[in-house]
């Protein structure tokens, strides 16, 4: 029988731990199949797919590649048709489908830590990550989202693409004071972007998503453990969003734990 292949792409893609999270599924799951990792260039991966086709199952897609994956996809579910990012393509007979299970990857880790319904998020950050978040966060209630950004040009983009899913917008540079409290601090920025400004954005939160989990633990995440905010990690959010990318692929289930411990492990071991 042919192997089964499966692998993420993105770039850059070393630091990547979904080889490690993929790989102890297949282990618990007893599937004899491979997951690699490919550095794939911005503009690159329809040739790539394309090249890649016979023997693979699907894809893992990260940055910067997830508006790509929802252009050249033949199908694509609700999420991506809302946002037009995609983090997963699994291979059908008419090409790719494409979908985005960042949105109930992302709802799925805030419920586990009590998190079921909110009214105002401010996300840092505007690229594909902060528009999946923002999608979420309407699932879950909000209304009213503050985008905390670096280079407001660069986000124009996703702010048109929150607006369009029905959600108050308002875009304000990433290091204006804070005075606001709101249900949902998320970040989706490399901690270095907000070093010494961590305390104030978590002290005027209920909850705390920290997308980001490199270099581990964050700042971020400290910080709201000191605080005794409910927190969501990057790992969480990875293991949620993978868990759903499994079962695409595989049609079989395994538990996030069993993904978080695998990523924990691969941390360790950098």
């Amino acid at each position: 029988m042919a192997e089964v292949r499966c692998a993420v792409v993105g770039s850059p893609i070393a630091h990547s731990l979904s080889p490690a999270m993929h790989r102890a599924a297949y282990g618990l799951l007893g599937l004899d199949w491979s997951y690699g990792a490919f550095d794939v260039q911005e503009g690159e991966l329809t040739e790539f797919v394309s090249e890649h086709r016979e023997g693979w199952r699907g894809y893992s897609v990260t940055a910067p590649l997830k508006r790509e994956a929802a252009a050249l996809a033949a199908q694509r579910d609700r999420e991506v048709e809302a946002l037009g990012v995609a983090n997963t393509l699994v291979a059908i007979d008419a090409g790719w489908s494409a979908v985005n299970t960042d949105v109930p990857g992302a709802i799925n880790a805030l419920r586990e830590v009590g998190v079921d319904s909110l009214s105002t998020l401010r996300i840092l950050g505007a690229g594909a990550t902060a528009a999946s978040v923002a999608l979420a966060g309407l699932r879950l209630g909000a209304r009213d989202v503050e985008l905390r950004v670096r280079d407001e040009r660069r986000a124009i983009r996703t702010v048109q693409t929150i607006e369009q899913l029905g959600l108050s917008v308002s875009v304000v540079p990433l290091h204006v004071d804070v005075t606001e409290s709101v249900d949902l601090l998320v970040s989706t920025v490399p901690g270095e972007a907000i070093a010494g400004h961590e305390h104030a954005f978590v002290g005027t939160a209920d909850a705390v998503f920290d997308v980001v989990y490199d270099p581990w633990p964050t700042g971020l995440m400290a910080s709201a453990q000191s605080e005794g905010r409910p927190l969501v990690s990057g790992l969480d959010l990875l293991a949620h969003q993978a868990v759903l990318q499994i079962e695409l692929m595989t049609g079989e289930a395994v538990q996030p734990d069993v993904l978080v411990t695998a990523a924990m492990e691969a941390l360790a071991s950098r």
